[in-house]
């Protein structure tokens, strides 16, 4: 993951679920708890279940599904 100009956000690189296409998704880190959101696919524009959770390090482990699993 790269940081971004926020300390407050966190992008990573993941493969759309639907097209496959590599697309970037920016994961807020004010919260310790687990999110779950739906976001749109760049590309394809259909859309994702986002689910994000912590790691051991508290690094962001970000997780995209099909929204219509």
């Amino acid at each position: 993951m790269a940081p971004l100009n926020d300390p407050l956000s966190e992008a990573c690189s993941l493969r759309c679920p639907y097209c496959g296409e590599e697309v970037e998704v920016t994961v807020e880190l004010a919260s310790d708890q687990p999110q779950e959101y739906v976001e749109d696919c760049p590309v394809c524009c259909r859309p994702w279940a986002v689910s994000v959770t912590h790691g051991e390090e508290d690094e962001p482990v970000v997780f995209l599904s099909r929204s219509d699993e």
